[in-house]
C-alpha cells in the first residue's frame, strides 16, 4: 500500500509540475489542415489509435501525451524542467507517454528544407534502436539560437546520434534517406483533430492542461 502511495504522488507531482509550465508560458501558435499520408513508413513504436505518436508503455495509466516541435524553444524550456521526471516515469512504467513531433517551425524556412522534419526523422529512427529518449535529450541540448538557422542537416543528426552511441549504418540510413518524413504529416494531421495549435501542448488522460488557468 505504501509503495502505491508512493507512486500516485510522483505522478501526481510531474503533473503538477507539467500544469505550472504550461501555464507560465505563451505557445507558439499554428494552423494545421493537412491531411494524413498514406503509406508511409512508420518508426516501429508508433499508435495508430494515438495518432501516429511514439508510445511508451502502451497499456499503462495514466495516459500523457507530449505534443512538441523539435526547433519550439519554450519546448526546450519544457523539457529542461520536465525531462528527468518524464525519463524515471518511462523507465519505471509508471504512465503511458506519446511523444507527437510537430514539423510547423520549418515550414516557414527559406532554406529549402525543413529542419523540424530532419530533427523529427531523425528521433523516429532513433526509435527504432531504443535510443529515442537519449536522441530526444540531444536534440534540445543543440537547439540552435534561431529557428531554420541551418544548423539541422541530417549530417548533424548523425553526428548527434554518435554521440548517444548510434553509430550503425541502419540509422545514418534511415536518416539520410528521410524514412520518417512523410510519417511527420500523419502526426500534423492528427494535430488538427485534437486542435492541437500550439507547443508544447500536453494531455493527462486525454484532458488538455489549460494555459489559462480557466
Amino acid at each position: 500500500m505504501a509503495a502505491n502511495n508512493s507512486g500516485d504522488k510522483g505522478l501526481r507531482a510531474i503533473v503538477i509540475g507539467m500544469i505550472v509550465f504550461v501555464l507560465a508560458i505563451t505557445g507558439i501558435f499554428i494552423y494545421l489542415d493537412k491531411k494524413p499520408t498514406q503509406n508511409a513508413l512508420t518508426p516501429a513504436s508508433i499508435s495508430k489509435a494515438d495518432g501516429s505518436g511514439l508510445v511508451f508503455n502502451p497499456g499503462v495509466k495514466p495516459q500523457i501525451d507530449i505534443w512538441e516541435d523539435f526547433q519550439c524553444p519554450a519546448c526546450r524550456d519544457f523539457e529542461a524542467i520536465n525531462n528527468e521526471y518524464v525519463k524515471k516515469i518511462i523507465a519505471e512504467k509508471k504512465a503511458k507517454v506519446v511523444y507527437h513531433p510537430l514539423t510547423f517551425i520549418g515550414e516557414r524556412s527559406s532554406l529549402g528544407f525543413n529542419e523540424s522534419i530532419i530533427a523529427a526523422n531523425a528521433a523516429a529512427c532513433a526509435m527504432d534502436e531504443n535510443k529515442f529518449v537519449d536522441m530526444h535529450e540531444i536534440l534540445y541540448q543543440n537547439q540552435a539560437a534561431t529557428e531554420n538557422s541551418g544548423k539541422w542537416t541530417k549530417e548533424f543528426m548523425i553526428s548527434l546520434g554518435n554521440k548517444i552511441g548510434l553509430t550503425s549504418m541502419k540509422f545514418q540510413n534511415c536518416v539520410t534517406g528521410g524514412n520518417y518524413a512523410l510519417w511527420t504529416e500523419s502526426v500534423s494531421s492528427y494535430a488538427a483533430v485534437k486542435n492541437v495549435n500550439s507547443t508544447p501542448t500536453i494531455f493527462v488522460n486525454g484532458k488538455e492542461l489549460s494555459r489559462e488557468g480557466g
